[in-house]
């Protein structure tokens, strides 16, 4: 049963992410029925550090509370700054009794550094998760994931993620019961559906980078409403069907049914957050003929439907 939480933090910690794991498990709710943790918050040496915002942060321990906490866990901090060998050694040893590890956003990197990557499933903010996997590259960095659970290893995605991360932790150590209510406490939602690519920024590209075929890209671009084959397209660019699907593979990297089919998603994502229109209205203006097509084609790439994802980042406008 989880009762012992140690927070390492160093010099330009993320505050939001520290005060996540803070509001989980360093708030005191027992009056509510809720459990109670021994909650610190420790560095390296016990002194202060700062925050990336700017203000003074005075830990309650240094890491001797780290040796029997049951769980570790570390919030992001400045990429690149050095972390204190005492910091890794004492994540390896809570991972070699095993306790649980769980990284807010790119406190993954620190987990890394300590080697309890390795070998392991993992994520990370969608903007680093290339570079955590450049940089470890023994870690199964998953991209699209609000978070992942390995074991006793959890890594979540990028701030509020940890919210998800830390929910999860509470309904896996005291039930469902207790994790639903403690999110309403919260005013968050239990479990959030979907994975990161519904909050990647992807802007429709205005300029193909592909220069033989640049002028039937920019040409499909403003004709992704219609159907097109193949065959019509390698005539547009004077090639025969083969060597147009090679030449599109080299310069693009994908098929041309997967270009297109990446271009309609993303413009039914503007659709979804910009207009009124129905998901019939958005399938037909973004060239998939029907609703089924675009739910199916929206959920494999998007992590979610096109209805959900309208409801979580369709503008309001307020009177």
């Amino acid at each position: 049963m989880l009762r012992s939480v140690a927070v390492i933090v160093m010099d330009q910690v993320a505050a939001f992410e520290l005060g996540v794991l803070a509001e989980v498990f360093g708030t005191d709710r027992t009056a509510d029925g809720f459990p109670s943790y021994r909650f610190d918050v420790c560095t390296a040496d016990g002194g202060p550090v700062r925050s990336r915002s700017g203000f003074l942060l005075a830990p309650t321990a240094d890491l001797t509370v780290v040796e029997d906490a049951d769980l570790v866990a570390v919030p992001a901090h400045a990429d690149g700054a050095p972390v204190p060998e005492p910091v890794l050694a004492a994540l390896r040893r809570a991972a070699d009794r095993g306790a649980w590890l769980l990284s807010v956003c790119a406190g993954a990197f620190v987990l890394g550094e300590a080697g309890v990557l390795d070998g392991r499933a993992c994520t990370t903010h969608w903007r680093y998760t290339d570079e955590l996997q450049r940089r470890f590259p023994a870690a199964q960095v998953q991209c699209d994931s609000l978070y992942v659970q390995d074991a006793r290893l959890l890594t979540s995605a990028g701030t509020a993620a940890g919210i998800d991360a830390c929910l999860h932790l509470v309904r896996q150590e005291h039930g469902s019961a207790v994790a639903t209510r403690l999110a309403r406490r919260m005013v968050v939602p239990p479990h959030r559906d979907g994975g990161q690519s519904q909050y990647v920024e992807a802007p429709i590209p205005k300029a193909p980078e592909a220069p033989t075929l640049e002028p039937v890209l920019e040409w499909l671009m403003g004709h992704l409403r219609h159907p097109v084959t193949v065959d019509e397209l390698a005539a547009r660019a004077g090639m025969a069907p083969r060597t147009f699907a090679r030449r599109f593979r080299a310069e693009t990297g994908t098929t041309p049914h997967d270009w297109l089919t990446n271009q309609r998603v993303l413009l039914a994502r503007h659709l979804l957050e910009d207009t009124t229109l129905s998901v019939e209205g958005v399938a037909e203006q973004a060239g998939f003929g029907d609703a089924a097509a675009l739910r199916h084609h929206f959920t494999r790439r998007v992590g979610t439907t096109p209805l959900a994802y309208r409801t979580t980042f369709r503008e309001r406008t307020t009177a």
